[in-house]
């Protein structure tokens, strides 16, 4: 019936298209006077459209019609309005609305009165699902233009609401437009994306278990895979997906871009040209240990045979033959990871990056590779460089303590984090903060000029870092860091800050590795990144010395310095002010 309504815009009608109102959340809609009854979809047998253009009646008996920002001016929403008015409805004035995706399914939801059976209910069933399906990648999309390496559905089922937060810069934040998405809007969109599922465990969405896949998605030219996770929680499912964009023109920065020092550099660069042993990348989730790992791999000279073994793949590596093995939760996972292995230890390669070392499975490859004399790289979660060894011989993973404290076994270890990189073009100096009615700290406290006097000059005298270098996040922002996120506002990106130990020059190290000896290797650690203030060695300075460094050069907030590494009371320091 619609469609013999529709017809083509002529250049006097697009003149004459009327305004709208845009909602870009659920509290707007809420707010909306006349209030918001009821969807007319049924009634005006326009279901085909379903999750695009939806006409719909207010609280004063007048009506309108709610429609995606693309359908805002197109035919059959037109076509829509047109049947309005033949049908002596009242239009609301302006009688448009723009509303995204996923409130727009919520609102244009089929009515649970309906019955299932017939062909017209199938057919709309059948438009509900392309519909979930389109809002799943409008969300999708959001994520991929801010660049985020997460997003997080949090159902609870006891609400009627339920927020979906991204991973941006590391922060855990939920915009506006998804923070109260409804519940069951929300699970019907997962049950649709599991749908596309590759090797996941159970064949539909099940909120009631753990489950993981991974998922492919293209939005806008752009091929997307998507690691599913979920949690059941007492509520509801929690599902992460971690957003990986595999695109083979898109390469991870290099070292120096990342954030590591010069001298950091020419350790890698002088290591890669050693045979044998293992490079270990640790640091927490989301601390960007794959990216690193994989701008070294491509670093390696092009005479050498490179393979990867990844879980998946997250990056593309040119000079590389790359596997990914994807492991759930069963058993057989592990016998085709074995097989895996087998096939690449004959392929006679040089350097080898097995993507994460997590379990006995990935604990019993690296102990068989470490020692054959390919170069061995991996990540692993660990919060420093100093926990590596106690991470790898734990009883979740399983290498032998003695194997790690041979000579030759253990290369490098390395540990990083990310903090957030000030703009350059508007940071605040000392002067402008002490300006302002006010401050809060790092704990996101208010405080007075005095406490902020008192805090400038404990960091002063502690760590030699004047006052005048120290440069603070503006959150008013400029053109070049203006952000949606009010926390991401004043910030470009974020930089690497890294610490490692080089075991062939640490004899001591293995040793105490060895004997298990947890104090004696922190009582070491704090020794050696004394020493290393005294000889400027940032080779040994810890990830906080190497923080407070960057703060001194104008590059990270103190505020966050002090948040990551604690309070500057503790014991680490920094280079020279003259440095």
């Amino acid at each position: 019936m619609l469609n013999r309504l529709v017809t083509r815009m002529d250049a006097k009608a697009a003149e004459s298209a009327p305004a709208y109102v845009d909602i870009p959340t659920h509290e707007t809609l809420m707010q909306l006077s006349p209030a918001f009854v009821r969807s007319l979809a049924p009634e005006l047998a326009v279901l085909s459209l379903r999750g695009r253009v939806c006409p719909v009646c207010f609280s004063d008996g007048s009506v309108g019609v709610f429609a995606l920002r693309e359908y805002c001016y197109d035919d059959q929403t037109r076509a829509v309005l047109d049947l309005l008015r033949r049908r002596g409805f009242r239009l609301s004035q302006p009688p448009l609305f723009v509303l995204p995706p996923t409130l727009l399914l919520a609102i244009d939801k089929p009515a649970d009165e309906q019955s299932a059976g017939t062909p017209s209910i199938h057919a709309d069933r059948h438009a509900q699902q392309g519909a979930l399906a389109a809002a799943f990648d409008a969300l999708l999309r959001w994520a991929v233009v801010r660049q985020a390496s997460d997003i997080h559905f949090n159902v609870n089922r006891n609400r009627y609401s339920s927020p979906v937060y991204f991973t941006l810069a590391g922060r855990y934040v939920s915009p506006p437009e998804f923070a109260s998405l409804p519940t069951s809007t929300v699970l019907d969109m997962l049950a649709v994306a599991w749908m596309d599922i590759e090797g996941g465990n159970g064949a539909v969405f099940d909120p009631m278990i753990e489950q993981q896949g991974r998922l492919s998605r293209t939005i806008d030219g752009q091929k997307l895979l998507l690691r599913w996770a979920s949690l059941a929680t007492d509520v509801g499912p929690s599902v992460c997906l971690r957003l990986l964009v595999m695109d083979p023109s898109r390469l991870t920065p290099d070292l120096q871009a990342l954030g590591y020092l010069p001298e950091q550099i020419a350790l890698f660069e002088r290591l890669q040209q050693t045979d044998g042993g293992a490079v270990v990348l640790a640091g927490t989730v989301g601390s960007g240990k794959s990216t690193t790992i994989a701008t070294l791999m491509r670093a390696i000279a092009p005479d050498r045979k490179v393979i990867t073994l990844e879980d998946p793949a997250e990056y593309f590596i040119p000079n590389a033959l790359q596997n990914t093995v994807c492991r759930s939760f069963s058993e057989h996972d592990e016998h085709a990871f074995d097989s895996k292995l087998k096939a690449i230890k004959r392929s006679a390669m040089n350097d080898l990056l097995i993507g994460e070392i997590r379990d006995h499975t990935t604990g019993r490859a690296f102990m068989d590779l470490a020692a054959c004399g390919v170069n061995l790289y991996t990540t692993v979660h660990a919060g420093s460089a100093l926990l590596i060894p106690d991470r790898l011989t734990s009883s979740f993973i399983g290498v032998a303590r003695d194997l790690l404290a041979t000579p030759g076994i253990l290369k490098l270890l390395v540990y990083q984090t990310l903090l957030v990189k000030l703009c350059p073009m508007c940071s605040l100096t000392f002067e402008q903060v002490q300006a302002q009615p006010m401050w809060r700290c790092a704990l996101s406290q208010v405080r007075s000029q005095a406490w902020l006097e008192r805090w400038v000059t404990g960091i002063e005298e502690k760590f030699g870092v004047s006052r005048d270098v120290l440069r603070f996040r503006n959150e008013q922002a400029c053109s070049e860091c203006d952000h949606s996120i009010s926390s991401l506002r004043g910030t470009v990106g974020r930089t690497v800050v890294a610490e490692m130990i080089d075991p062939l020059c640490e004899p001591e190290f293995l040793n105490r590795v060895k004997n298990k000896d947890g104090v004696g290797l922190y009582r070491w650690f704090t020794q050696r990144t004394q020493q290393a203030l005294l000889l400027s060695d940032p080779l040994r300075q810890s990830a906080g010395q190497v923080a407070i460094f960057k703060m001194g050069q104008g590059m990270l907030d103190p505020r966050d310095v002090q948040a990551r590494f604690g309070v500057f009371e503790t014991s680490f320091s920094t280079r020279g002010a003259d440095e």
